[in-house]
């Protein structure tokens, strides 16, 4: 794929990778709709949850606004499938473990953990419309209040 990340207006590249449910997803599948990408670091963890939870919570609207909503983290389909029934969520959840789509949107960063430096996805959230524009990006995302601030900017749209 890309070796640098997409920027706001450029094309987003076909992709298919393997995701919960119906899976694979398949980007042009969706043509004609808002697509939100949303990555996270790992499933069942605290702040995951939370994000994962807020935007199951204004799913909904999403719908209403005709955006589809996708999580995407390196974690394996029988996490995903574990996470997803745990916390109720009526989105799908793409797994990436080559990283394919992190390193299209540029996702991956050396992160401080315990004192290590660890390769892990940074929180980030993608916009794509209908005709696969990048129409928005949020990067080093905090958690509290995010999903409601994706929303407002798809019912912009």
């Amino acid at each position: 794929m890309a070796d640098t990340p997409l920027s706001p207006d450029s094309s987003v590249p076909d992709f298919s990778l393997p995701a919960t449910g119906t899976s694979p997803f398949t980007l042009s599948a969706h043509a004609g709709k808002t697509v939100v990408l949303y990555f996270y670091p790992k499933d069942s963890t605290p702040g995951c949850t939370t994000e994962a939870q807020q935007f199951r919570d204004l799913h909904p609207q999403f719908v209403a606004a005709g955006a589809l909503v996708l999580g995407v983290s390196r974690d394996s389909l029988k996490s995903h499938e574990n996470f997803r029934t745990k916390q109720n969520l009526p989105f799908d959840l793409i797994s990436d473990p080559d990283e394919t789509l992190c390193s299209l949107f540029g996702v991956m960063k050396l992160k401080n953990m315990y004192g290590k430096q660890v390769r892990g996805i940074e929180r980030s959230t993608f916009v794509i419309d209908g005709k696969g524009k990048l129409r928005k990006e949020w990067r080093g995302v905090k958690v509290p209040g995010h999903a409601q601030e994706v929303l407002d900017f798809v019912t912009s749209l």
